[in-house]
This record gives C-alpha cells, sequence and structure tokens, in this order.
C-alpha cells in the first residue's frame, strides 16, 4: 500500500469515526498512519547516512530515526520493516561510531528477521556487514563464507551494484590470503558489474582498492 493510500484511508477512517459515531475505525487509521511514519523515518535516516557518507559528520538525527522505525515496525509486527530498520541501526554504530561490537546485536538479528521474512535484499545487507566484522576481526574464511553469500542473494535479485560492491570484499580478504591472482580477477568482475549497472560511486571504489592492494587494473 502506497503512502498516499494510507492517509487517503485514514482520512475516510477519521470521517466514519466523526460523521458516522464508529469509534472502532480509529484503532486501523492510526496503524495505517504508523506505517506511514515509519516509512518515513527508515527512508529519511537513509538520507542522513548518506549525507554522512558524503561529508563524515555525524548526525544526531539517524539513530533516533532509524530507531523509531524499529520500535514502529515492532508494534505494527512488520518483520520485514524490523528487520530493515535494524539492520540501519547497525550500519550507524558499524559506520559512523566506528563500533563493530555494538552493531553485532542488531545485524544478527536483521538477519534473523530478514530470513522469516523472505527479505533477500536485508539479508544481503546484513551478511555483507557481518562479512565486514569477520574481516576485521581476522576471521577470514567466515567472512569470505558471509560476502558469497551475500552476492548469491544479490545476484539472484539481479542487483548488481551490491554485487560490484560485494566482489570488492571479496578480493580484499582474498589478496589478505595471498590468493593476489584471484583478487584481481574478482575486481576485473566488479568493475563489468558496476559499469553494466552505472555505479560510477562503485567504480571509484574499485580503483581505490585496486591501488590499497597494490593490483593492476584492465587493459
Amino acid at each position: 500500500m502506497t503512502v498516499d493510500t494510507r492517509i487517503e484511508q485514514a482520512q475516510v477512517l477519521y470521517e466514519r469515526a466523526v460523521f458516522g459515531g464508529d469509534s472502532s475505525a480509529l484503532a486501523p487509521a492510526e496503524r495505517g498512519l504508523d506505517a506511514v511514519e515509519a516509512d518515513l523515518a527508515l527512508t529519511r535516516g537513509k538520507v542522513v547516512h548518506a549525507r554522512f557518507l558524503e561529508e563524515r559528520v555525524e548526525d544526531a538525527r539517524e539513530l533516533k530515526l532509524f530507531e523509531r522505525a524499529v520500535r514502529l515496525y515492532e508494534q505494527l509486527g512488520d518483520v520485514r520493516g524490523e528487520g530493515e530498520a535494524l539492520f540501519w541501526v547497525g550500519t550507524f554504530h558499524q559506520v559512523v561510531r566506528d563500533d563493530t561490537e555494538a552493531a553485532l546485536p542488531a545485524f544478527t538479528r536483521a538477519l534473523d528477521l530478514a530470513t522469516r521474512a523472505d527479505d533477500r535484499l536485508t539479508m544481503s545487507y546484513a551478511l555483507r556487514h557481518l562479512g565486514f566484522a569477520d574481516h576485521m576481526a581476522g576471521r577470514l574464511d567466515a567472512a569470505r563464507d558471509r560476502f558469497e553469500e551475500s552476492t548469491r542473494l544479490r545476484r539472484e535479485l539481479g542487483f548488481l551494484p551490491g554485487v560490484a560492491a560485494n566482489l570488492i570484499g571479496l578480493a580484499y580478504v582474498a589478496a589478505q590470503q595471498d590468493r593476489r591472482e584471484e583478487a584481481a580477477e574478482l575486481l576485473r568482475e566488479a568493475v563489468e558489474s558496476a559499469e553494466k549497472a552505472g555505479a560510477e560511486g562503485v567504480l571509484r571504489w574499485v580503483a581505490a582498492a585496486r591501488e590499497e592492494l597494490d593490483l593492476p587494473g584492465q587493459g
């Protein structure tokens, strides 16, 4: 149901309660508006996070928005929404605060909820960021497994920018395990996927990874 539809429905229910004397219409009206508020909080939080990635300045609103979305989705019994919002709570802690330990419970719970809801996109994100946690902790085989499962899901969804981003993560793991030829091939595949998707930002990540890992470019 779209935001506009939910708001229109709430208006109809309001009129039924006020003019029709049907007070039972108020509860579904409030639930519909809670769903709108949850979606808005989640999306606004994502926009705030994108600005952080550009400016690297923490905005105190970000965590509050994501936590508000989690509470609303939980109250609504929206397992898919709750899982996605929890993923973003974890991302705030891991990416903005550089506190992976604080992020792990949110990522783990997000993966569980997304799996229950068959939300493969959120599953792929949670697995990716759990892979980062394993990588940073030196659990390279576990990190590789997480990235590969995330990539499998993203290929199924046709999410090419996400596939390319994961291939970069796999390249870092391969290079750290002295599989440099494999790392170079993974970055080549990342370029192909990013170019097909027009993902210029991911192409810049590939270039940075090649420089950092001292791997050759294409050609």
